[in-house]
């Protein structure tokens, strides 16, 4: 279905956007780049020919590399060269009826054998879809940021999506040198969806006045091998993007109590402080702010560790049981997708599943919430003895 001649479309120059039309281009494609801004399309190109060149001078790779990567990217601000695409890449802003609009009108312009994809982080793909007279043409594909750095893509077909245009995705995804998951249309997929934990049980732990922020991220990452703590990847990925992917994955799940957002983030969104780009979030990054020191209390920390690892485990558990995905590419999206340093997994069987259950036993006798309910699959294998792999 595609070859190394076939056009690939992108709509949306922003970081996301800019950094798959990178993808593609290093990858031998010719490359069409659509804005409705003509600011932001020559933000895009300045920003291309700034990366190529700090990458040819790391000598990763030719300058002869470069501008041939440079050749293949073009930049449009009206939809009609995308007629000849083999595949368009939608990385616009997460609004349903917005992305709708544009399937709707690209349907218009390409030709009947275009593969259609959204880069949604928590959309449905069916609802983009339903937008199309071909939806069996729509799929899922959901690089993470930088798509140039990061080795995960999700592949997410709908419903809808014919079962040669999600094989067809994923082979020339792969080609590409990306690790590819195969996960099914449901809201956040395998990554936003599982980390929600990371994230919601860390807050709640800071909310009940138990540690502070940099004693749970310290926890974190001595007791886990986490390369950031939760409050410090919040603060990276942006509380702005953080917070809205919670609320939607949340509402999308009928409120499902395991996703409930926070007021402490919420009030951090109100108040704009997004993290390291607004110079405020859970840290203060302004020139000169002392950073919080952690109190190191190793009792204190491996309960906090203990208590985020079982819901994590819990969430992977409850993805496998509702086949999700397979229980490989569960463990691969989130160590290839968000750097955790095991599979979830392969994790819980390396702690013991009977100490997990333990845990999400103790914490929903605590409670009485069903956000500690433990997975119905996890108790099943604790009864039966088993593991989710081979143990030697």
């Amino acid at each position: 279905m595609f070859s190394k001649d076939s056009t690939i479309g992108v709509i949306g120059s922003g970081a996301m956007g800019a950094g798959i039309a990178q993808v593609a281009a290093t990858a031998g494609h010719p490359v069409i780049v659509y804005d409705s801004s003509q600011q932001a399309l020559d933000r895009a190109k300045t920003s291309l020919e700034s990366t190529l060149k700090k990458l040819a001078e790391k000598q990763k790779l030719t300058e002869q590399n470069a501008q041939e990567i440079l050749k293949r990217t073009q930049y449009a601000s009206n939809l009609e060269p995308f007629k000849d695409c083999a595949l368009v890449i939608e990385a616009i802003v997460e609004n349903l009826e917005v992305k709708q609009q544009v399937f709707a009108n690209l349907e218009t312009i390409v030709s009947d054998n275009c593969i259609l994809a959204s880069n949604t982080s928590s959309l449905s793909i069916a609802s983009i879809a339903s937008a199309c007279k071909k939806a069996e043409r729509v799929v899922g594909i959901h690089f993470f940021n930088p798509a140039p750095l990061m080795p995960l893509v999700e592949i997410i077909p709908a419903i809808s999506t014919d079962s040669k245009v999600t094989e067809a995705s994923k082979k020339l995804i792969d080609g590409w040198g990306k690790v590819t998951v195969l996960v099914k249309d449901t809201p956040g997929f395998i990554v936003n969806r599982v980390a929600r934990s990371f994230y919601g049980e860390s807050i709640r732990i800071y909310e009940e006045g138990i540690a502070d922020f940099a004693t749970i991220d310290w926890a974190m990452k001595s007791f886990g091998g986490f390369k950031m703590g939760p409050f410090e990847l919040m603060d990276f990925i942006g509380n702005d993007i953080n917070y809205k992917v919670t609320e939607s994955v949340w509402t999308q799940f009928f409120y499902e109590p395991r996703f409930k957002p926070s007021l402490t983030q919420k009030r951090l969104y109100e108040a704009r402080w997004f993290g390291r780009k607004s110079g405020k979030g859970y840290y203060d990054y302004k020139e000169g702010a002392a950073a919080p020191k952690a109190l190191e209390d190793e009792e204190l920390g491996k309960m906090i560790f203990y208590r985020v690892i079982s819901m994590l485990i819990n969430e992977a558990a409850d993805s496998l049981y509702l086949q999700l995905a397979s229980k490989e590419d569960l463990d691969l999206a989130m160590t290839k997708g968000v750097n955790y340093p095991k599979g979830l997994l392969k994790w819980g069987d390396e702690l013991g599943l009977q100490n997990i259950l333990n845990i999400l036993t103790d914490l929903y006798s605590t409670y009485g919430e069903d956000r500690y309910r433990p997975c119905v699959l996890l108790k099943r294998m604790v009864t039966k003895g088993e593991n989710f792999y081979s143990v030697n």
